[in-house]
């Protein structure tokens, strides 16, 4: 959730809210959106100055570019793209990893003449995107899932093999006057991630290659990567990895289909095979080619791992923003989303809440303020104006349709926020989650606030006595420790780890 807070220009306007289609797990929230919020919007801002040319030389770039219309496209579009996922991930050391890689793809290129433009992107999320013109996004997310330079290196020249079929432009020809931001590797999570790619999915109408661009880009990637010197193999690895995060993340890994993020395109097991067959024309598995490891660990150490500084922290059941000065705690048995826009949660039962603020400007009253319109439903005889936690807050009822809704405002300063929480109707669980909410909202203290620090990528070396249970251990951010320590070291059933071993670790 956004530090940065405002009311929208003009008056009061629908809230919308962009989320992923996990099925009833989800349809009491989108009702909260949808049904209960009549006429306000919380705007998280996106705080980006738009920079469209990220070398350190671009006045070159330019001039190679300035007379390319589809470079011109890429410039119009890229601001949008950055500030849809948070803005530039801005870290020299991965900076540099990144450029070095994707310089020795360039030298490789199918079109010489075809300048690229590489920005990392400050988003969680499992992804990277090409744009017409020779702009190519890649999220540090992908950059922590990822294991070595080569399998980084099959994501970027897929990429650029999209950027040099001009697939985006023939795109753009078929859909004739939308401007085509083309995805390249699909969302792979659905939970704390999927708004915020959603939100750039609305705003620039995303558009998913055909399957056959996809496995021509593929085929271009894969002889990129041999040519390059890299593990020509990297691609279907890294496809095996993606696929695995898939599995961790989903609600349900065997029926949730919102999953495929290779939906209306090649599976993954088809592409899997098809880029292990193009490999094999430059040798044997495990022969040929250089993975990059060493230098890559030492790139992505210390990269930002999940939710940033900017949007608050989830620990366990409990989100906390030391920016807004805020903490409060769901039942045990929730899942908390932390999107752009809002944070979400869920739990058994359907229930589900909504939490986010607006700027409170000449609000005198909370009684007032939650009778003034923005909430469809309402029944404005169990308004309360009461204290929370000494704070001036007030909580009312709604209902629409088949839901039932708490709704409680809490004043902080200038501040006004808000939870909405959603159950079916007659459901027992209203009470108790509101109230879970209600007692455990606080103002976080000064040492609370300088003890909590963003989660990161920690490279370090496997000592004697050191064991997958007793590495795993140290993990953080997680409930799945060893799930995830083997899913981000792509670790397969019965992996062991030897001395010397390098490995990744999520920690402060």
């Amino acid at each position: 959730m956004r530090q940065e807070m405002k009311m929208v220009e003009g008056g009061m306007k629908r809230t919308t809210v962009r989320l992923p289609a996990r099925g009833l797990r989800f349809a009491a929230i989108l009702l909260l959106t949808g049904t209960l919020l009549a006429g306000c919007q919380s705007v998280f801002d996106q705080a980006y100055t738009p920079n469209v040319a990220p070398s350190d030389s671009p006045q070159i770039v330019d001039e190679v570019q300035k007379n390319d219309p589809r470079a011109q496209m890429g410039a119009r579009e890229h601001p949008r793209i950055v500030a849809s996922y948070g803005g530039e991930y801005k870290d020299a050391k991965t900076e540099r990893l990144v450029a070095r890689i994707a310089g020795a793809l360039t030298a490789v290129s199918e079109n010489p003449n075809q300048s690229f433009r590489i920005t990392i992107l400050n988003s969680p999320a499992i992804n990277a995107f090409a744009l017409p013109g020779g702009y190519l996004y890649v999220t540090r997310g992908l950059l922590a899932l990822a294991n070595d330079a080569s399998e980084v290196a099959a994501v970027l020249s897929h990429e650029m093999g999209h950027v040099t079929a001009n697939h985006g432009i023939e795109r753009q020809r078929r859909e004739e006057a939308e401007v085509i931001a083309s995805r390249v590797v699909a969302e792979v999570l659905s939970s704390d991630l999927a708004g915020k790619q959603a939100l750039a999915r609305g705003k620039l109408r995303l558009a998913a290659f055909s399957r056959q661009q996809e496995l021509q880009a593929d085929v271009i990637g894969v002889r990129m990567l041999g040519e390059a010197g890299y593990d020509p193999y990297a691609a279907s690895r890294f496809l095996d990895s993606m696929a695995a995060y898939a599995r961790y993340s989903a609600v349900d890994p065997d029926n949730d289909q919102s999953l495929d993020f290779l939906s209306s395109h090649p599976n993954s097991a088809q592409r899997v095979d098809l880029a292990r067959r193009h490999a094999r024309n430059f040798g044997q598995e495990g022969t040929v080619g250089d993975r990059g490891r060493d230098y890559y660990l030492a790139g992505i150490d210390g990269l930002l791992y999940g939710d940033s500084p900017q949007e608050g922290y989830v620990r366990g059941q409990t989100f906390l923003h030391g920016g807004l000065g805020i903490r409060f705690d769901v039942p045990a048995d929730f899942r908390i989303d932390n999107k752009v826009e809002a944070v979400l949660a869920t739990g058994p039962g359907e229930t589900a809440v909504r939490f986010d603020g607006v700027a409170a400007g000449d609000t005198s009253s909370l009684a007032n303020y939650l009778t003034s319109g923005w909430v469809a439903g309402l029944q404005p005889e169990t308004v309360r104006e009461t204290t929370i936690n000494g704070l001036p807050a007030a909580t009312a009822r709604a209902s629409a349709e088949r839901w039932d809704f708490d709704v409680t405002v809490i004043r902080v300063n200038n501040q006004i926020f808000r939870f909405l929480t959603a159950v079916p109707k007659g459901s027992a669980s209203l009470d108790p989650t509101a109230q879970t909410l209600r007692d455990s909202f606080r103002r976080m203290t000064p040492e609370e606030i300088t003890a909590l620090k963003p989660l990161r990528v920690r490279v370090v070396t496997v000592g004697a006595g050191d064991t997958l249970a007793s590495l795993s251990n140290r993990m953080m951010g997680t409930d799945r420790k060893l799930d995830l320590f083997k899913l981000i070291n792509a670790m397969p059933a019965g992996a062991t780890v030897s001395v010397g071993d390098r490995v990744k670790l999520i920690s402060e």
